[in-house]
Formats: structure tokens, sequence, C-alpha cells
């Protein structure tokens, strides 16, 4: 950071959804993280308390919304209103992973916007500004009265992959659905591969088809919500069935709920690469996870908001 914001000019505080991170975050900027007192009541009520001054500082909360989501972003309410009520300069809210970001639109009649409805609730309990990681989809941002920062792990990936060497025609990288065509496409542009279609929908009668050539390829799965498996999982027999040589998949956000463990584990899926933007038990994640830290690229963005300094280099592949 530069030398003219002293260590008190902000403070990193961490609820409990991912304090890990959290830390590797505060990592980053060389401090602690912040003093503050989570407590729960026997009838499911939070209680929070800040145990250090905030008066007139920037202050920073992570909060990662995995499962418990509800908890969580009860939990992240109060304390944005805690911090407020003790006359923070900004309340810089970190959203490693923004739950809800997929009820986005309503798809049948009478269905709610949820993902519009968390954002006014951020903003109404006092949230100056918001920075997350790779948003479901990015007209989420258009929800929030505050700016929002959405970052891309693309870059994340595409440095995974290149370290293993893992570019050029031997290799083809895979939207599992239509709908993550565009993600894909970043992926592929870094490693200088061709771009293929999973077409799979989940209440159709039929299995799917591939749309593209991967015969004898190693295929490269990309999604951003990595959830039960099922669709990493049925993308990865369709490849398979196509011809495909190998398989490998990426994701953004390992929530690893209900049995994903057993879908993964038992589909032919050479290696998962995920982030560490939720935190999930060990005995949940399956063997071909491989995790990698958004901790930087989440501190490094944290640095440039507190310095006011552009956010572009972020979103592009360092050489």
């Amino acid at each position: 950071m530069n030398e003219n914001h002293t260590e008190e000019a902000l403070k990193i505080f961490s609820l409990d959804g991912n304090v890990p991170l959290a830390q590797k975050i505060a990592d980053v900027f060389g401090c602690q993280l912040g003093k503050s007192a989570i407590k729960t009541f026997s009838d499911g009520e939070i209680a929070i308390n800040i145990e250090e001054s905030v008066r007139g500082i920037d202050t920073y909360l992570i909060q990662s919304t995995n499962t418990p989501v509800n908890d969580y972003y009860m939990a992240l309410l109060i304390m944005i209103d805690a911090m407020k009520r003790a006359s923070a300069k900004t309340i810089n809210v970190i959203l490693p992973y923004y739950a809800y970001a997929r009820q986005d639109r309503t798809s049948r009649p009478h269905e709610p916007i949820t993902a519009k409805l968390i954002a006014n609730l951020l903003v109404e309990a006092g949230a100056t500004r918001v920075l997350t990681l790779d948003l479901h989809t990015v007209q989420v941002q258009g929800f929030f009265d505050i700016p929002v920062d959405n970052l891309f792990t693309t870059p994340l990936f595409a440095r995974y992959y290149l370290d293993r060497g893992m570019q050029g025609d031997e290799y083809v990288v895979v939207s599992p659905k239509n709908s993550g065509v565009q993600r894909s496409r970043g992926l592929a542009e870094y490693l200088g591969t061709t771009l293929a279609i999973v077409d799979q929908d989940d209440d159709a009668q039929d299995d799917g088809y591939v749309i593209g050539d991967v015969e004898g390829k190693t295929c490269i799965m990309v999604d951003d919500i990595l959830n039960t498996g099922h669709t990493f999982a049925k993308a990865a027999r369709l490849l398979k069935e196509a011809g495909a040589k190998e398989v490998h998949a990426c994701a953004s956000h390992a929530l690893f709920n209900a049995d994903a463990k057993e879908v993964l584990e038992n589909a032919p899926i050479e290696d998962i690469c995920v982030t560490d933007s939720c935190l999930t038990e060990d005995t949940r994640h399956p063997k071909q996870a491989t995790y990698i830290t958004c901790s930087e690229l989440i501190g490094e963005a944290m640095k440039r908001i507190h310095e006011n300094t552009p956010m572009s280099p972020l979103f592009r592949l360092e050489k």
C-alpha cells in the first residue's frame, strides 16, 4: 500500500462464513483482522459486538454466503448496521460468493427476484460499496445503487492451466451448459483452444449432446457454481461418449452440497480446480478437488478501492 495510508486508515473484519479466506486477505495487507464477537442465542437470534473503535475508519467486512446461506446473510446485515451506528467512515462489503445471484429474473409467473432483494437489504442496512467474485450473472451489479466491483476468476484458472502446459490444439474448453458460453470463451482465449458446448437441460427427457469437436482431445469444463455436481458429471459422461481423451473441470464457487462428493467421484473427471471463495468441510470434498486461493485477487482489489486506483489490471492475466 502507499506510504501515505496508515494502518489505522482501514480495518478488515471477518464474519463466520469463511474466516480462513479472510485471514489470507488480511495477510495481503499485512494487518490483523478486526476484533468482533458473534453470538447466537438459543432461539437463533444473532448478536454482534464490535470490540474496537471504527469511528472515521474505512471498514471492510468479509462474509461468504455459502451454507447456511440465510444465517450468514443475517449476520452480515447485523454487522453492517453495527458499523453504521459505530460511525464507520465507509462500510465495504466483501462477498467472495454472492448467494441468491441465480434468482436474477422471473422465469415463471409470481416468482421473486431475490438477487435484487438481497441488494436492497445490503444497501438499506448501510453498505457503501460491494466487492464480489464471479457473479452468476453480471447484471446483478445493476440491482445496486452503490458501487459494485465484480472480479473474475478466469485469469486465476488460466494461470493454473498454463502452468501445467494445458493449452493449444490438443485441448478444448467446454461450457457444460448453454448459459456458460461467455465464461468458457474467456478461458479458451487465454489457453488458445477451441470451444465446445454441452447442450443439456435438467428438465428435458433426453441426455443432451455435445456441440463442437472434442474427439481425442482433453476437455476443460468451466462453470461458476459447483453445487451438487450433477451438471459436471452429466457433461463429463457426454464428452467421453463423444470421444474426449480426458475431462478436467474448474469452478469459481465450490459449494459441494447434497451428494456432490459421491456424484463427482463417480464421474469421469480427472481434476476439479476450485477457488477457496466458499468454506466447506473436508469430508465434502471429492478426491479430484484442487483448491487455488482467490485471496490475493480480492486483497489487491481491496487495496485499489482503498487507494482509489484503477481496477482494470485485475481483469487481465499477468505475464
